[in-house]
């Protein structure tokens, strides 16, 4: 198996890929987050089947190369770090860590966890789940993507057009202006329409932090999109779990 280590200090990345080494894994060694996204990009080398993240990098957080991570591709992460408070947890597995380890631990759970987490099966090459098919296998209905190596540069979905280069949005062809956030918000849900997304993963995924508190904030930019959207229905509250975006049907 190949694995991908992401960790700034020299002295602890050595000791552990001689230990992983010698039981028979790949390891490679990455220095700082870009370092890590670079080796994930498809003309970037060998595949991994696992990476190995630790969170205090020197360039950016663990925590948003965790993001960067899971928006390119659907390889197993495991967050390896000495953070061991419960929201540091949660946080990284709502942004799409597929585990938590905190260190010190022991060598045998490690490797245990890293087996687990890579016989699970990816939901697509570019770590999406793709729209729903409809009849025949096609996209369903209203839901359009120009895709380019599993990347989605637009979505249609609609009446909505969204360009996720520019972050530009259109409603039956007229520009709308949205807030950063609202953007990243409506990216998010038209991402995987009718998936449902949970609260504390809107809140991880957009506003890179786990503090409740930020619930109020996240219920004011659904209504403004909503309104911005002109079709309030199509963000759907789902009570007690959090929202889903429902594409309206042709004709």
């Amino acid at each position: 198996m190949r694995l991908l280590l992401v960790e700034d200090d020299d002295r602890v990345a050595a000791a552990v890929s001689a230990l992983l080494g010698k039981h028979g894994f790949d390891v490679r060694h990455a220095r700082s987050g870009e370092e890590a996204i670079q080796a994930l990009l498809p003309d970037g080398g060998p595949s991994f089947d696992c990476v190995l993240l630790d969170l205090g990098l020197p360039d950016q957080d663990g925590f948003e190369v965790c993001s960067r991570i899971r928006r390119r591709t659907a390889t197993p992460v495991i967050m390896v770090t000495a953070r061991a408070d419960v929201r540091s947890r949660i946080h990284g597995l709502n942004l799409g860590a597929d585990d938590y380890i905190v260190k010190p631990y022991d060598t045998g759970e490690l490797i245990a966890r890293i087996h687990a987490v890579s016989r699970r099966l990816p939901l697509s090459p570019a770590g999406l789940a793709p729209p729903a098919p409809g009849p025949g296998g096609a996209p369903a209905t209203g839901v359009q993507s120009s895709e380019s190596a599993g990347q989605r540069t637009r979505l249609l979905l609609g009446p909505i057009a969204i360009e996720l280069p520019s972050r530009r949005v259109t409603v039956d062809g007229d520009p709308i202006v949205l807030t950063r956030k609202e953007f990243d918000l409506l990216a998010l849900l038209a991402g995987r329409p009718g998936v449902v997304f949970r609260r504390e993963q809107i809140i991880s995924e957009v506003w890179r932090t786990a503090w409740e508190g930020t619930g109020r904030t996240l219920e004011v930019h659904v209504a403004s999109l909503r309104s911005k959207l002109r079709t309030p229905a199509m963000i759907e509250t789902v009570r007690g779990v959090g929202y889903r975006l429902v594409v309206p049907s042709a004709g």
